[in-house]
Parts: C-alpha cells; sequence; structure tokens
C-alpha cells in the first residue's frame, strides 16, 4: 500500500491480473502465428483489445504501473474509451476484411465508420496504428519470437 502511495506502483497484482485474465491458448496462438511468419492481422488485434478490456481497462493497469511509467500517456478514461471505439471499429468490418486489411478502401471506410458510429479519421487512425504494430510484429519474426518465447517459459 505505502508503494502505491508513493507512486511505484503494485506490479506483483498486476502480473497476478494479466495470470488470471489472460487466455494462455491464445497467447500461445499468436506467438507461434507470428512466429511462423504469419501476418498479425485485424482478429488478432481485437482478441488482444478484449483480454486487456477484461483486465479492467487501461485504468486498471495504470493504477498497478508505477507513474513514472504513465507520466505523459493519455488519462485511463480516454484509453478506454479509445479501446472501446476501436473495438467497435473492429466489430463494424467482415471477417476478410479482418484478416486482410488492404482491402480496406475509401467506401469500405465510410461504411465501417458508420457501423460503429465514429469519424472516418478514427478509422484510418487505427488502420495507421495496426500497421504500425503490424510491422513491429514481423521483426519478432523467427527468432527473435524464439529467443523471447524461450526466456518466457522459465
Amino acid at each position: 500500500m505505502a508503494q502505491r502511495i508513493l507512486g511505484m506502483g503494485d506490479v506483483v497484482a498486476l502480473v497476478e491480473s494479466v495470470q488470471r485474465n489472460i487466455e494462455v491458448g491464445e497467447a500461445e496462438r499468436l506467438a507461434r502465428k507470428v512466429a511462423q511468419g504469419k501476418a498479425f492481422d485485424l482478429t488478432d488485434l481485437r482478441s488482444q483489445l478484449d483480454q486487456l478490456r477484461r483486465m479492467g481497462g487501461m485504468g486498471a493497469v495504470f493504477d498497478k504501473l508505477p507513474t513514472q511509467m504513465t507520466r505523459g500517456a493519455a488519462a485511463p478514461a480516454d484509453a478506454d474509451r479509445q479501446v472501446r471505439r476501436q473495438l467497435a471499429i473492429i466489430d463494424s468490418m467482415t471477417l476478410r476484411e479482418r484478416r486482410i486489411p488492404g482491402l480496406i478502401d475509401g467506401s469500405r471506410r465510410r461504411r465501417i465508420a458508420r457501423g460503429a458510429g465514429v469519424q472516418v479519421q478514427d478509422v484510418n487512425r487505427l488502420l495507421k496504428q495496426f500497421l504500425e504494430m503490424q510491422k513491429m510484429m514481423k521483426r519478432f519474426k523467427g527468432g527473435a519470437m524464439k529467443r523471447l518465447l524461450g526466456g518466457l517459459s522459465h
């Protein structure tokens, strides 16, 4: 309790929350998929966002992190709202669009935005963030992911 008051967070509680709420099978499936060089898609992103939401959202995660780690980050309520908005955008896509985001042209973006109740700019922002995440996941392909997984299994 004193550590939380001093801004040191409660990392142990965060780890316990992750262990309780993260589906190990889903995480392993995603890790294998990325290690094999298969593309990270919007269905995978949706799964990750949903797991974050089940952990209590960004507010619950921020509460358990040291304050110096959360400095400069969006307010937890804003971050939670953004996660809900992103989930709505992905839910407004067809399964094919989720698997192959390159299909999403201007008219599809407008349809997705209408379905999610957001602006086209929000859809564009999500797709841009997704492409950045996809690039990052590609860096884990092969050896880098195996080393990471090897470190986690001990």
